[in-house]
């Protein structure tokens, strides 16, 4: 919308309301931010703030117009501007058109009680001038400033790190103490502002006003914590000193730019923190970092650069930190936290990665595990990569106690559905249920019983089930047959249980809500076999995909062209499918699954694990009890 279209619409609105007052008549309460820039052109303006711009056009007018206004702003505050303007007029429309979106884009502050003048700051020295451009209320956030007392602790207080955050706060109108903490370990400095009338910032760790950071330097890296209690930021220094340290570059000289990087970068952290600024991390406009998760500096000598990146950490000490977040709902909200989980340098697992793997007819991703190699393989990439960081966070907490490596382990999933999804048919395709499930008929166990459901890939079946079954058998040339038995659970529900058999390479099974899921499934799976032993054959781990995911990979909504043979339309069918199922399942198998947690003497690591999943909204569920037990497997159905 053009200047001259708002101010039509502004003053039909006037013209019924002219005695109340607009924002020509407030004007007098604003000023311009310093340090926005102005550029005047042919038929409008342009203005830049901190991280905001705005560009205004209309008739040639316009710079005339913004030329009153900018008067206006650093003089008397519209005073006789408003005298000028009589109300209903285009004017005067024009004016609170651009008093608006001066106020939209955050390009206007309060002034100062008293002042008629400069913006608030503006003769405070630098200090004072970057409050006035960033603060809601500048001379709020320069009082709380003020009244907090700072102390800079270090084991060594003349170390350079120590000194260059002395100084940065400093510059930032802070007069910070300096003084010894002989617990903190060599390399890290503790930040910390407590209110006024407070203890000691060495004995202030439960105290409410409190705010610290701490800033670390190892040779080639370093960081910064985000802002919290000294408990907290000191926990965190921790755990990310011990991720980093395998990132270490010993030996050269030390980059003299980064103990300066950081100091700076932590004395900012808490200067925004004390004046209720919103913290650098959000600045940052970087769409990588989860919202409600907390953000680390990272900052590394070769190439120089400082990064922030969503910090997940192994102890959780504050009340913000402590609250528990929100499940993954969605497949993008899964794929969001991967990248947290697999950090290069401040995660727990490994990036799963397709490398030189080959994404068709199936998607194969890989990664470590231990220093082992994982595959995972699916439909999609995406999906492949999902269920890799799920199959290695299972394997890595199942080493938390005996007897749970392999399927007897804990389940991870991405949220509760998901968990719940695959530890259900992990749970009902073991051996106890497979055995019960031999004799069809019985009604001793928790289900009525199972029995053969004759398939063939013919006319009339789901185009998926067709489609990965003729990938197998015509295109990967593979000498399979299928057998499909029915489990039924004696509440109205059906399991369907699918066994892909090669004669001359690996199988598939599944376990669905439907004859043709379970097959689909189940030969995707072999085709994934197929591959993976081709072109990873030394991979220890294999990872086959499930319907599990379809709970998060459902679209939205599905293009008019997108049939059933389209895999986005397959997985919304499968996901409508899906809690039917898993009240089957739970039927079936006599067992819910249960939140699970690493024993008190579990190695740090695994607790480390756990709590990055549970932070990053991924779930972890028990295994069912004696599920790994060698018993029959289910009666073949027909070939």
């Amino acid at each position: 919308m053009t200047i001259d279209q708002a101010a039509q619409t502004t003053v039909a609105s006037q013209e019924g309301e002219r005695a109340t007052p607009d924002a020509l008549d407030s004007l007098g309460r604003w000023t311009l931010r310093p340090g926005v820039s102005v550029t005047v052109l042919p038929h409008g303006v342009h203005l830049r703030g901190w991280i905001t711009s705005v560009t205004l056009e209309g008739g040639a007018g316009l710079p005339v117009l913004w030329g009153r206004l900018a008067e206006a702003l650093a003089g008397d505050g519209g005073a006789e501007l408003a005298r000028a303007a009589v109300a209903g007029s285009s004017l005067r429309a024009a004016l609170v058109t651009v008093i608006g979106q001066l106020h939209d884009h955050d390009l206007l502050v309060e002034r100062p009680a008293g002042e008629k003048g400069d913006a608030a700051g503006e003769n405070g020295g630098a200090a004072g001038q970057w409050l006035g451009a960033v603060a809601d209320r500048p001379e709020e956030a320069a009082a709380a400033l003020i009244r907090s007392r700072v102390r800079v602790l270090a084991a060594r207080p003349d170390g350079p790190l120590a000194r260059a955050a002395a100084r940065a706060l400093d510059r930032a109108g802070i007069r910070a103490a300096t003084g010894e903490a002989a617990d903190l370990p060599d390399g890290q400095v503790l930040l910390v502002a407590a209110g006024p009338g407070a203890p000691s910032p060495l004995a202030v760790e439960q105290d409410a006003q409190e705010r610290a950071v701490v800033v670390g330097l190892r040779p080639g890296v370093g960081f910064v914590t985000p802002v919290g209690s000294a408990r907290q930021a000191r926990a965190d220094a921790d755990g990310l000193a011990d991720r980093l340290r395998r990132r270490e570059a010993p030996g050269g000289a030390e980059h003299p730019a980064l103990p300066a990087l950081l100091a700076s970068s932590a004395a900012q952290r808490l200067v925004c923190a004390v004046a209720g600024l919103r913290d650098p991390s959000a600045e940052a406009g970087d769409a990588r970092l989860i919202p409600g998760l907390p953000a680390a500096l990272v900052a590394e000598r070769e190439p120089l650069r400082g990064e922030y990146r969503t910090w997940a950490g192994p102890v959780l000490v504050d009340a913000d930190r402590v609250r528990p977040r929100a499940d993954v709902r969605t497949l993008a909200e899964a794929l969001a936290r991967i990248p947290v989980l697999t950090d290069r340098l401040a995660g727990v697992l490994d990036e799963p990665d397709p490398g030189a793997l080959p994404q068709l007819p199936a998607a194969l991703v890989r990664s470590s595990v231990a220093g082992e190699v994982l595959v995972s393989g699916s439909a999609r990439a995406d999906l492949a990569r999902l269920e890799a960081v799920c199959r290695a966070a299972e394997l890595l907490l199942g080493k938390s106690e005996p007897g749970l490596e392999g399927d007897g382990g804990p389940v991870v999933g991405a949220g509760a559905v998901h968990a719940r999804g695959r530890a259900l048919r992990r749970a009902a395709a073991g051996p106890a249920v497979r055995q019960q499930g031999t004799r069809s008929g019985d009604t001793a166990g928790p289900f009525s019983g199972a029995a053969s459901v004759p398939w063939s890939p013919e006319p009339g079946r789901h185009p998926q089930a067709l489609h990965w079954w003729s990938v197998l058998v015509r295109r990967l040339g593979v000498d399979a047959d299928v057998a499909v038995s029915r489990l039924d659970t004696g509440r109205g529900g059906a399991v369907f249980h699918a066994e892909v058999r090669g004669r001359t390479a690996g199988g598939g099974t599944a376990v669905e809500a439907s004859a043709d899921d379970a097959v689909a499934f189940a030969a995707l799976s072999a085709v994934v076999r197929v591959q993976a032993a081709a072109d990873a054959p030394h991979a220890r781990h294999l990872v086959t995909p499930s319907g599990a995911s379809t709970s998060l990979a459902r679209p939205e909504a599905t293009a008019p062209w997108e049939d059933a043979g389209w895999t986005t339309a397959w997985l919304a069918e499968s996901a409508a499918r899906e809690p039917g199922l898993q009240e089957a399942l739970t039927a079936l198998t006599g067992w819910s699954p249960q939140p699970w947690e690493p024993p008190a003497d579990a190695h740090a690591d695994v607790r480390a694990l756990w709590s990055a999943l549970r932070q990053c909204g991924f779930s972890v569920l028990s295994a069912r009890p004696g599920h790994g037990t060698t018993l029959p497997t289910l009666t073949e159905g027909s070939r």
